[in-house]
Order: structure tokens, then sequence, then C-alpha cells
């Protein structure tokens, strides 16, 4: 099987997939017989990857594997072929997202220590049932409270191949900017209406600000 095939095969997948696809995953697609080896694979990830260089797409990799992905200084415009703007989630969300991916594992006991205010319920399970946090364990203390983590889809999510990727508290100077990408997709349930921010009018000088 030649180059092309397989560079074609690999960008058809991604492109149908609608969901990160590891390396392992692809070379599985090819009959037993013609299967590239994983050399291939990567060198033809690398060739479609140097391709999309400049253009609105880019192929990236993330932790469950590699993605076609919308550029994200393009993603504004192109939001528009969707007529609902979506809700965006609390900065009290966003900054216990955050307390859990960097201080992992935690406890929502902690996290309240931390931020100096209760934890409402809703926020977890709103975490939760995204599927970017989960109960790793319990903390050996009485009570026992559960210890929360980030998880693969968290890192899918936002882009992340490992937490090594995640920025520096330094450069992580307001925590909403944590939240950029941090909006509904189409087919998803919505949070509790006290977990969301409507966005602001596109004339507000809020909204100007997020542009």
């Amino acid at each position: 099987m030649n180059d092309t095939t397989v560079r074609n095969v690999i960008e058809a997948a991604l492109l149908a997939a609608g969901r990160p696809v590891s390396a392992a995953e692809l070379r599985e697609l090819f009959d037993e017989f013609e299967r590239p080896a994983a050399e291939a694979i990567d060198a033809a990830l690398a060739e479609l990857a140097a391709g999309y260089e400049g253009r609105g797409v880019a192929l990236r990799e993330v932790a469950s594997g590699w993605r076609i992905e919308v550029r994200a200084e393009l993603a504004q415009p192109v939001s528009r072929l969707w007529q609902e703007r979506p809700a965006k989630y609390s900065r009290a969300l966003l900054e216990t997202l955050a307390l859990i991916a960097y201080r992992q594992p935690i406890t929502r006991g902690e996290i309240e220590d931390i931020r100096g205010v209760a934890v409402n319920p809703n926020i977890i399970r709103t975490v939760i049932e995204r599927g970017w946090v989960r109960v790793i364990g319990h903390r050996e203390v009485p009570g026992r409270p559960e210890l929360l983590a980030t998880t693969r889809e968290f890192l899918d999510y936002f882009g992340l191949k490992t937490l090594d990727d995640l920025p520096t508290l330094a450069q992580l100077k307001d925590i909403e900017t944590l939240g950029v990408q941090l909006e509904f997709d189409a087919g998803t349930s919505a949070p509790e209406a006290s977990e969301v921010q409507e966005p602001p009018a596109a004339d507000s000088p809020s909204a100007a600000a997020g542009d």
C-alpha cells in the first residue's frame, strides 16, 4: 500500500470519527496483510499535520489520540453555524475545575478551604456528568471524603495531551481564561441555571473584551 493511500485513509477516518483516534486504532483500520508499520502511521500523521499548516483546520494530538479541529482563532466565526449561542459556565465552576486540575487529587472540603466559600453540589455534579472529573478514592480522614481528579476527557476537551501541558499558575492570570472553550456542544444537556452565565450582549463592554 502506497503512502498516499495510507495518508488518505487516516485523514478520512479522523474526519469521520468525530473524536480523537489513537495511532494504534488508525493502524487497525487496514487489512492485516496490508497493514502499514507503526512508523508509517506516524509519518502519515506528520505529513497531514504539515499539510494543514496555514489552513483553517489543524491536526492535533490530545490525550486520547489525534483529531482534526478548527483552529482556535477561527472558532468565533465558525460558531455562527449554530443559531443558539451556548451558555458559558460560571466563574465558580471554572475556579473549582481549575483547583481540581492543579491540586488533584483534592476533596470538596479542600476546595472550599481554598476558595473560602461552600461548593454548590451542582458544580461537582456538572463536571462529573461532563466526564471531566471523577472520584478516584477517599481521603483517609474522618468522614473519608471523596478524592476528585480530572479525566482523559478533560484533557481532550481542552486540547491537552497531558497535565504537563496545562498553563502554569503564573500564566493563568485570569481564571476565566481557562473557560474560553468551555461551551456546550450541540445535543448536550445544560447544567442548572445557577451554574451558567448568559453570554453578554454583543455590544456590551464585557462582550468586546472577550473577542
